[in-house]
């Protein structure tokens, strides 16, 4: 069977976005767009080629292992595909636009499906914006197209036609390379149009058909404001789609996902909280308010925040507790162990059932180099501990509260490391005094 492909343009600037990073590699939650529309369009098609400008190592990061082609000269849609031709392949073409992420896997098949019906040519997705504005208008009937005619050629009637289109073709292979290289320039900006193959299509006798989809899905992103546009349609269908999975959000419009978080059904989620990417959650979480993780797998039946944030590398096992104000960076937290209020724990190993007690850190960084703090088993760790790696406490070990430990402590020993107390009687009153009159010989209230 002929392998399908689909070509995505990828060359666009950031120059509405004020960036100078390529339009493609700016992120829909925590995704680059590019991205996005990879992982629909791998669900749908055999192979992807993506179209990228020079000088654009951002996108052939995010392209790869798919291959890349550049468009050296930008020249418009139509030059844009034609530099993929040499990867169409024999099968469908589609060809998509990066910064149009949210099209869905069901448009893309739905897209697929129609050009393969009857005589079909070449089929398009259109769509039915609440504000059509300068989209150019498709012009047809029973979802078929006669042409597509852009909003600045339109007569007031047919600008008044509410299906726009929205830019997607797809066609077979060596029809699609046929008319892309007969696209020509003599337009006002001298660019070659995608938009033109319907045109083609029409002239050969082609019957060319349109799939509807949402407006939604088929936004195009040009500039912050409509990047912020996007965010808020994903974050509402990744919210949607972990309450059916069984999450509860008790304020969802609060929640922030990433398009790679992973829930377990039962786990509940608090207000205000915020998932970076790779974030794993089992079954039975729950995560308290203005809580922030990201690069974090939690382990069944732990308890996270309020206001705790987990960083990359951070594993809490199962039926741990992470408090108010602690930060975990690259630790493992045992299961069933606790470190429940206002302690930084980086670069630490922690273990079963032990307990960390408030304003404890480890000093993981020399200025260099970062170094590892193991906890055994069942230890007690007093209140605002300083534990300087690279150090290891054995089993069963006691920290005793305001201790500094620079060395290794053995399994069951209680460790001090903290100045002995000394009292002087009286001293305070007579340091009071002294002070009092001091402020007063210099005339001070």
């Amino acid at each position: 069977m002929p392998a399908t492909t689909a070509v995505i343009l990828a060359a666009g600037l950031g120059t509405r976005m004020k960036s100078a990073a390529p339009k493609a590699s700016h992120k829909v939650a925590g995704r680059p767009m590019l991205a996005h529309l990879m992982d629909s369009a791998a669900q749908v098609f055999d192979r992807i080629v993506v179209v990228i400008g020079p000088d654009m190592p951002q996108l052939e990061a995010i392209a790869a292992p798919h291959p890349f082609v550049i468009q050296h000269d930008r020249l418009g849609t139509a030059h844009a595909a034609l530099q993929a031709v040499p990867h169409f392949g024999d099968g469908e073409v589609a060809i998509l636009y990066a910064d149009n992420p949210l099209i869905t896997v069901e448009t893309l098949r739905a897209l697929v499906g129609r050009r393969e019906q009857g005589d079909v040519g070449l089929a398009l997705v259109a769509m039915r914006p609440d504000d059509p504005g300068k989209y150019g208008r498709v012009i047809g009937a029973d979802g078929f197209v006669e042409r597509i005619v852009e909003w600045a050629d339109a007569t007031p009637a047919e600008r008044a036609i509410p299906l726009c289109n929205a830019g997607v073709l797809c066609a077979p292979a060596a029809a699609m390379a046929r008319w892309l290289a007969a696209v020509r320039n003599d337009n006002s900006k001298g660019e070659y149009y995608l938009t033109d193959v319907v045109e083609l299509a029409r002239a050969e006798g082609l019957q060319v058909a349109s799939v509807e989809a949402p407006f939604g899905e088929l936004r195009g992103i040009n500039s912050r404001a409509e990047l912020a546009e996007a965010e808020a349609v994903v974050q509402q269908r990744l919210r949607r789609a972990a309450m059916d999975a069984g999450v509860t959000l008790t304020a969802p419009d609060t929640v922030f996902l990433s398009a790679d978080t992973s829930f377990a059904p039962d786990v509940i989620v608090g207000p205000h909280v915020v998932f970076g990417p790779g974030v794993s959650i089992e079954s039975g979480v729950e995560i308290h308010a203005f809580s922030h993780l990201a690069g974090v797998h939690v382990a069944a039946g732990a308890v996270i925040g309020p206001y705790a944030r987990l960083r990359p590398g951070t594993r809490v096992g199962a039926g741990a507790h992470v408090g108010n104000f602690v930060e975990l960076k690259n630790t493992n937290l045992g299961d069933g162990a606790k470190a429940n209020h206002l302690s930084y724990l980086g670069d630490a190993d922690i273990g079963t059932r032990t307990n960390v007690g408030a304003g404890t850190i480890t000093c993981n960084y020399d200025g260099y180099l970062k170094h590892r703090t193991t906890i055994g088993k069942g230890v007690f760790v007093g209140s605002d501990a300083v534990l300087v790696a690279p150090v290891t406490v054995g089993d069963g070990a006691f920290i005793a509260a305001g201790s500094t430990i620079t060395q290794d402590v053995e399994a069951d020993a209680m460790a001090f490391g903290r100045a002995r107390q000394d009292s002087k009687p009286g001293r305070a009153a007579a340091f009071r005094a002294a002070r009092a009159a001091e402020k007063a010989a210099k005339g001070k209230v």
